[in-house]
């Protein structure tokens, strides 16, 4: 897994968890929503790379 894309992933998730936990202060359930799905795109961006890893190393 590239070291960037994996720390793009990683951010993606600590972004969604932030503005989730935000609209679970306030109320907000678009922010909540919003917040759940960035998690689950950084989830599938780790997925990929992994995907990606294991490709390349059974290649090798």
């Amino acid at each position: 897994m590239s070291l960037e894309e994996k720390a793009k992933a990683t951010a993606k998730n600590i972004e969604g968890k932030a503005q989730e936990a935000l609209g679970n202060v306030t109320g907000d359930p678009k922010d909540q929503v919003e917040g759940k799905a960035k998690q689950v795109e950084g989830e599938a961006r780790h997925a990929k790379e992994d995907v990606k890893d294991e490709v390349k190393k059974n290649l090798h």
